[in-house]
């Protein structure tokens, strides 16, 4: 058996989103992989280094890393995971001699503002007159825009911040979506007719505020419904530092306790509001079980 190394064009980045900007990078890397014989690569980090260093991490990523690694995989480029502490205090010398020795790197491709190396040491000047050096063929790819913005994971963040799924989900080339263990809460949707199943999605993930449209996925499947995410400000106000992400899925009603679903966000359907009674809130859930009826019905996976 051969034990030569496979020459490798590499991509590196946090890939928070896997969006449409990231899928033409990579599609990209493909293109140059096979006009340079080398095999495609990806290197990237589960988590953005922003949020693993930050003070405050709640809700600043797009994309867990088994959501992240889902979607690069049916992105269908070979992708590795890096450790960033393990590479957080490398100089861009010795993060790029690591690149030559363990990946076996023949090619690089990276973004306009890509950096190496601790505290973004080194820029494209820099790389390209290494790969120079070692004959390693080093291309960049231009931004991927659109109405004159760049699409970055940044920019969704924002998007998303605002409640515009219809946005979001067009820049990411797929509808945002949520994964959490179901979890008991005080059964208050049950009481007023509206069951809902309370989610648990960990400190990370986004969480847009309003009540949403959703496609949900309990085991193998999938349901319409809306979702309620926020502070319920007319029944038990929450006073917690994240949002509650509260479920109604229709003509559902098993036990579903300690089990993972899915949720994608297909419209926004108002923000989150405070009613005088009871009644008024019930009258408009039934309100809003209409209209999320109306949106899923044109709604494509």
């Amino acid at each position: 058996m051969s034990t030569k190394k496979i020459s490798r064009f590499i991509t590196i980045g946090t890939f928070d989103g896997v969006h449409t900007g990231h899928r033409f990078l990579i599609s990209q890397l493909e293109m140059l992989g096979v006009k340079h014989r080398l095999k495609p690569l990806v290197l990237y980090f589960p988590l953005p280094p922003k949020t693993l260093l930050s003070a405050k991490p709640e809700m600043t990523v797009l994309t867990l890393p088994k959501e992240k690694k889902e979607l690069l995989r049916a992105a269908g480029t070979p992708a590795q995971a890096l450790d960033f502490f393990a590479c957080r205090n490398l100089s861009a010398e010795e993060f790029f001699t690591i690149l030559i020795r363990k990946f076996n790197m023949k090619g690089m491709l990276v973004g306009a503002d890509f950096a190496l190396g601790k505290d973004r040491q080194a820029g494209v000047s820099w790389l390209r007159e290494q790969c120079a050096r070692h004959q390693i063929v080093f291309e960049t790819v231009r931004f991927y825009t659109t109405d004159t913005q760049k699409i970055s994971s940044s920019l969704i963040r924002k998007i998303l911040a605002t409640g515009d799924i219809e946005r979001a989900n067009w820049l990411l080339g797929r509808p945002y979506s949520l994964t959490g263990k179901v979890v008991k809460g005080k059964q208050l949707g049950r009481q007023l007719g509206f069951p809902t199943a309370n989610l648990d999605t960990g400190i990370y993930k986004i969480l847009p505020q309003g009540v949403f449209a959703v496609k949900v996925r309990v085991g193998k499947e999938l349901y319409d419904g809306f979702c309620n995410i926020g502070f319920r400000p007319t029944v038990n106000p929450i006073t917690d530092k994240l949002p509650l992400v509260e479920v109604h899925i229709f003509g559902f009603d098993k036990n579903i306790y300690g089990r993972n679903i899915q949720i994608w966000f297909a419209q926004k359907l108002r923000d989150e509001s405070k009613f005088n009674t009871l009644e008024e809130l019930v009258a408009q859930l039934r309100r809003d079980r209409q209209e999320a009826k109306k949106v899923l019905r044109k709604f494509n996976m």
